[in-house]
């Protein structure tokens, strides 16, 4: 028995750590950063859109001209042939234009938002966003970035584009209300959204004559929650971002807030609560305010 025991021990003593050789994926990548194909699939979106949108035209542009040419070579009339080049060229060229000048819409947003609000907020106000959005733009990369305070009782914030720069809102009541920590998770959200590559589909989706479906699809369902990951993971403080969401959540708007008209049912895809409205949650939508604030707090 006490052979046994010391052959055990003597097992025991001969046993060396193993080296385990770290493996590095060349493939992984940060679940919780804006990846690249992400960013370009929500880049092309308008354009893609837009080509949709415009197809019937195109075919008609394009049909009209081959037409054309086919009659021309039946009958010999080498002048209809000539006609039918020129129409469909000319066709696909009007087209393609109208295409690219579509997909660029929204890319002045800011200019015509400032339009729609009265300045708010006080020097002090305007500085503390100041310096908010200075900290985090270098974190996301992103600079350009002009800081306006809306007078308005509701709580929401956008970034939008506003030519080669970018234009941050942000209403009285949120900048007035909203501790440091909950308008820093705000803005980071704002400029999640630009990583993301969302800025411009969520523009277009503004644009006059879409149906309501189709500013759906602009809007993206889901890129709020979305949004928020990346700027929960850039800030490393996932609880600011959810008070503020919070915040966000109890809010009774008054009947003469921006976001109870209908002109924010126009712009709703490009602010941050983009169901301001809203009087109940409804924790089946990702981007109710109220599930993206749990989803938050049990990160």
């Amino acid at each position: 028995m006490a052979t046994k025991q010391r052959s055990r021990r003597n097992q025991s003593r001969d046993r060396t750590p193993r080296y385990v050789a770290p493996v590095l994926d060349p493939n992984w990548q940060n679940p919780y950063a804006a990846s690249s194909t992400e960013r370009d699939e929500n880049l092309s979106a308008p354009v893609r859109f837009a080509r949709k949108k415009k197809l019937p035209q195109f075919i008609g542009a394009v049909g009209l001209g081959v037409a054309l040419v086919i009659v021309g070579v039946v009958t010999a009339l080498y002048v209809l042939i000539g006609v039918g080049v020129v129409v469909g060229a000319l066709g696909y060229t009007l087209v393609q234009r109208s295409i690219t000048g579509f997909a660029r819409q929204g890319s002045s947003l800011g200019t015509s938002m400032l339009d729609q609000f009265k300045a708010g907020g006080t020097p002090k106000d305007r500085q503390r966003l100041v310096t908010v959005i200075d900290r985090l733009a270098a974190t996301f990369g992103v600079d350009n970035i002009s800081a306006f305070i809306v007078d308005d009782p509701g709580y929401n914030a956008t970034l939008v584009a506003n030519g080669p720069s970018y234009s941050f809102f942000v209403t009285s009541a949120l900048i007035g209300d909203f501790d440091l920590i909950e308008l820093e998770g705000v803005v980071a959200h704002c400029l999640a959204r630009q990583r993301l590559g969302l800025i411009g589909r969520q523009g277009v989706s503004t644009a006059e004559g879409l149906r309501s479906e189709e500013r759906l699809q602009l809007g993206k369902p889901g890129s709020t929650y979305r949004a928020d990951e990346v700027a929960a993971a850039a800030i490393r403080y996932p609880l600011g971002l959810a008070g503020a969401l919070r915040r966000c959540s109890r809010q009774v708007l008054p009947a003469h807030s921006y976001f109870a008209s209908a002109k924010y049912d126009v712009t709703r895809w490009v602010w941050f609560d983009v169901h301001a409205e809203r009087s109940a949650s409804d924790l089946g939508d990702l981007d109710d305010v109220e599930l993206r604030a749990l989803a938050l707090e049990e990160w």
